[in-house]
């Protein structure tokens, strides 16, 4: 052996002595400085990265990682730390490959990373192989609630509402958020609650927030904003001031820009309140519930609010419409998107955790809270599995008293 194999092997036990105590740092160092001396070895490689996995540098940890598996397949920890810590980056594709390289060949592993492969599979579209390694999880773990959760929602996705409501049940004994639970629970039963946990809206949207536009309009062929807001745009109208509900990445304040002097927003989503702020086209966008924004705009009303797919996220709409009305100026017009509810029913929790409404319901409302219905009318919202999905646009204006 060579003096320079010699001191990487030395340093590279080292390294092993400060991991096995918790001296994360020095053991990098010992590494780092073992592969000096034997560039792309295997057992350093994995250490290493591991290592960086253990500090929570998951974007360092990838690369010595990948190094060591196209290297050696054969070392199950290597795949596993690749695997979570390409998961902690969002990067479902790469953690589904090295998680199920891992379990495969270390299957005996802790619940928690079948839990992370259910996860990563289901983010990649693979439900059944996500249940399954749910399964796995389970039969560990039965007291796992996210395992639980995780697998009632891939069972809805699946189109097996009664199993997604037992799964949901499990979840709830062993301590999984009630609220988020109980509105899982309705959907899969057939029950409708009048409103979603903010929770749920919000991480919802905050997760969803990086590729919102992209996918939305692209890939679901969402047009919603268009049609509800064109008829506005006819002829030279203009707005003084218009609030924006669940005002995502600023579609709306995009469509009407130069037609409104003032505009301002507010969503749920940190995330979302974010991408309209740099969007440079609002006065200003504030993080909250739209009926709290509502209501502390009556002192100031607007003569333009605009909610485009937004209700359905909101459930019912008593409130929404007596709070808008309070603060609508004379003349002004709310103008809104509703998904279209099955017959027989005026509000409806679906089981894609989306709600719907009927025209009788709006025309009730519209009424009771002293609107005057200027238009309505239905036309497509968005695609969904290659088919259109129906709703109503809605014009309102204040009734005169």
């Amino acid at each position: 052996m060579s003096d320079a194999l010699a001191q990487a092997r030395d340093l590279f036990l080292q390294g092993n002595e400060h991991a096995q105590a918790g001296r994360l740092a020095q053991a990098e160092q010992a590494y780092r400085q073992a592969l000096a001396l034997a560039p792309g070895r295997p057992s350093i490689l994995a250490n290493l990265g591991i290592t960086l996995w253990r500090q929570d540098r998951q974007a360092e940890a990838v690369g010595p990682l990948q190094q060591t598996v196209q290297a050696d397949p054969e070392q199950p920890e290597a795949w596993l730390a690749l695997g979570l810590s390409a998961e902690a980056l969002g990067q479902w594709e790469l953690a589904a490959q090295a998680l199920g390289e891992g379990t495969r060949r270390h299957p005996q592993v802790a619940a928690p990373l079948w839990l992370s492969l259910g996860h990563c599979l289901g983010r990649t579209g693979q439900l059944q192989a996500a249940v399954a390694a749910l399964d796995q999880a389970l039969d560990l773990d039965p007291t796992l609630a996210e395992a639980w959760s995780q697998r009632g929602s891939l069972l809805r996705e699946l189109g097996r509402p009664a199993e997604a409501a037992h799964s949901f049940e499990q979840a709830l004994a062993h301590g999984a958020d009630e609220a988020l639970h109980r509105f899982y629970l309705a959907s899969v039963r057939g029950e409708t609650l009048d409103h979603p946990p903010a929770s749920y809206v919000q991480n919802l949207f905050d997760d969803y927030a990086a590729e919102f536009q992209s996918h939305l309009v692209r890939a679901l062929k969402y047009r919603a904003h268009e049609v509800l807001l064109d008829p506005l745009c006819e002829g030279d109208r203009q707005f003084s001031h218009m609030l924006d509900l669940g005002c995502g990445t600023g579609l709306c304040a995009r469509r009407l820009q130069g037609r409104v002097a003032r505009i301002d927003g507010v969503d749920l989503s940190a995330q979302m309140v974010a991408q309209a702020q740099a969007s440079g086209l609002y006065r200003r966008v504030s993080q909250g519930d739209l009926l709290s924004a509502l209501q502390q705009q009556a002192s100031m009303p607007v003569d333009l609010i605009v909610a485009a797919d937004v209700f359905i996220y909101v459930g019912a709409l008593d409130e929404v419409m007596a709070a808008a009305r309070a603060c609508i100026a004379r003349g002004g017009c709310f103008a809104f998107s509703v998904e279209q509810a099955p017959p027989g029913h005026d509000l409806r929790l679906q089981e894609n955790l989306r709600y719907a409404h009927s025209r009788h319901y709006i025309e009730q409302l519209a009424q009771a809270h002293g609107w005057r219905i200027d238009r309505l009318w239905e036309a497509p919202l968005r695609k969904d599995q290659g088919r259109p999905v129906m709703g109503w646009y809605v014009h309102l204006q204040p009734a005169l008293t």
